[in-house]
């Protein structure tokens, strides 16, 4: 009999919707997940959600659930709704419910920070962020600054002045509901009512509104003693497969223990793009949050792990290859190589988080794994969007392995990424982008299906025959589409034949 898990993913894009799926469902695992969402800005129906949660948890062993989709239907409209507090508590409430129809239902939760990019750009943010979008990220700099006592660039008085009082009063007043919607959630983990809670920092830095949320988060998750059982750190996309790794080790009875070996050691004290914590403090939480446990010894370690993070300086995928020390003097390429073949010839379970780069794998890497026919060896690979996304998506797949052995749909999720975070996030989304008509642009190519999927189809088989040609008889890309028809992500539904 199949172990049933049911799935409320965090928004309807293929990292949280598809990946989970394609990584965890086989013959001894049934992951259900609802069958529609919503489309980007465009909330999913909560009916639809509370009668989907309310008919498949009766029979489940766990359930992984977003509150960010269970509240405002999905990641997007968590920046956007202009939902009253009365209704949201009323919408929580669903999570007792199903937790009294199910007592011994696993209910492990995670909800996110509310982002603040430093960047003006309305593609993923209420409609005034095109226009004020930076200025809001630096007055919250400055406001967070200023409780500090450190002196900013910008006084609070100047930067508010750069932003229009309507739209800052819109920006500010959601920021506390879902700040302390967060709390209700903290509640209901503090209640018995959530097993395991993560709250992932999305996009985090040091400074702004961002980490001031995080900062009195951390006092409640302080004030009510439940540091052993929340935890937070930087991440978001790759939740769903943490927390699914961890649910299917706890229902296992297993506990694998895993060795971090870094290309530089100098990488640990690295702040990787889009976040705010250090790298070596990152891995541990994630390593944890899989229901893993870090060991200081690859002899004894279930899993060994390896990051290609450089020693200072990350560099986005786009840019590579990097010249500067960090990446071509400091990282011990060959030496990680050494220790990778040792390990796949000791039996042991290898997994590659490649964040040597931000929103793609290092081609560098994939060419020396391409070259020694060791792309299908290794238990996992990932190299896409930020480093923490890489992370959990490298751990997840060696905790499948460990649990599950080589399945068939392992396979085919690790040639995924090859072909994906390689591929179209290092090489062929800039290409394509930079071919598109005047009529389209990167946030904007129409529709998910047509001319750009082609040529991004087309593409990448050109980048499989080149740069995956120990393996690209094997594979077989059988869809594209352009996930919210802009250029970021792409879905793939990739064929991998073992001969």
């Amino acid at each position: 009999m199949k172990t049933k898990i049911v799935l409320l993913p965090l928004d309807e894009r293929p990292c949280n919707y598809e990946f989970p799926m394609k990584l965890f469902s086989h013959d001894k695992v049934e992951i259900v997940r609802p069958k529609k969402l919503g489309n980007k800005k465009t909330p999913a129906s909560f009916e639809t959600i509370v009668e989907f949660l309310r008919e498949e948890c009766k029979d489940a062993s766990g359930l992984v659930v977003s509150m960010d989709m269970l509240l405002y239907g999905g990641l997007i409209p968590s920046r956007l709704h202009h939902e009253e507090k009365e209704t949201l508590l009323e919408r929580i409430k669903i999570l007792k419910e199903i937790r009294e129809s199910n007592k011994n239902l696993i209910i492990y939760a995670f909800q996110v920070i509310m982002r603040c990019p430093d960047y003006s750009s309305d593609d993923e943010e209420p409609d005034y962020y095109r226009i004020y979008g930076k200025e809001i990220n630096e007055l919250g700099v400055a406001v967070h600054k200023s409780r500090l006592g450190i002196e900013s660039d910008v006084p609070v008085k100047t930067a508010m002045e750069k932003v229009d009082p309507k739209c800052l009063d819109d920006y500010i007043s959601r920021r506390e509901i879902n700040r302390y919607m967060n709390v209700e959630t903290l509640q209901m983990a503090r209640d018995g009512l959530i097993d395991a809670l993560v709250i992932p920092q999305d996009d985090s830095s040091k400074y702004g509104y961002a980490a001031i949320d995080q900062k009195e988060i951390r006092e409640k998750i302080s004030e009510y003693n439940m540091e052993d059982k929340v935890l937070m750190y930087p991440g978001a996309d790759e939740v769903e497969l943490t927390l699914l790794a961890r649910m299917l080790n706890v229902l296992a009875g297993r506990q694998p223990k895993v060795y971090v070996k870094y290309t530089s050691e100098m990488a640990k004290n690295i702040i990787p793009l889009y976040e705010g914590c250090t790298l070596a403090n990152t891995v541990k939480y994630h390593i944890l949050s899989a229901g893993c446990l870090a060991t200081e010894s690859y002899e004894s370690a279930d899993i060994v792990l390896f990051m290609t993070a450089p020693a200072g300086g990350m560099e986005e995928a786009m840019e590579q290859p990097s010249e500067k020390l960090e990446y071509c003097v400091e990282r011990n390429i060959a030496e990680m190589f050494e220790l990778l073949k040792y390990c796949i010839n000791q039996k042991k379970i290898v997994t590659i988080a490649d964040n040597a780069y931000a929103n793609g794998g290092d081609l560098g890497i994939v060419k020396i794994l391409n070259n020694n026919h060791l792309l299908m060896k290794v238990d996992g690979y990932a190299g896409w969007n930020t480093s923490a996304n890489t992370l959990g998506t490298a751990i997840a797949e060696g905790v499948d392995s460990y649990l599950n052995k080589v399945t068939e749909e392992h396979q085919r999720f690790l040639a995924e990424r090859y072909v994906e975070d390689a591929g179209y996030c290092s090489v062929v989304r800039k290409s394509v982008t930079e071919k598109l008509p005047e009529s389209m642009n990167y946030f904007d190519v129409r529709e998910p299906d047509g001319m750009v999927a082609s040529m991004v189809k087309e593409e990448l088989q050109k980048f499989m025959e080149e740069s995956l040609s120990s393996i690209s008889d094997s594979v077989t890309i059988k869809k594209v589409s352009m996930p919210w028809s802009r250029m970021f992500e792409v879905n793939l539904e990739v064929e991998y034949v073992n001969d």
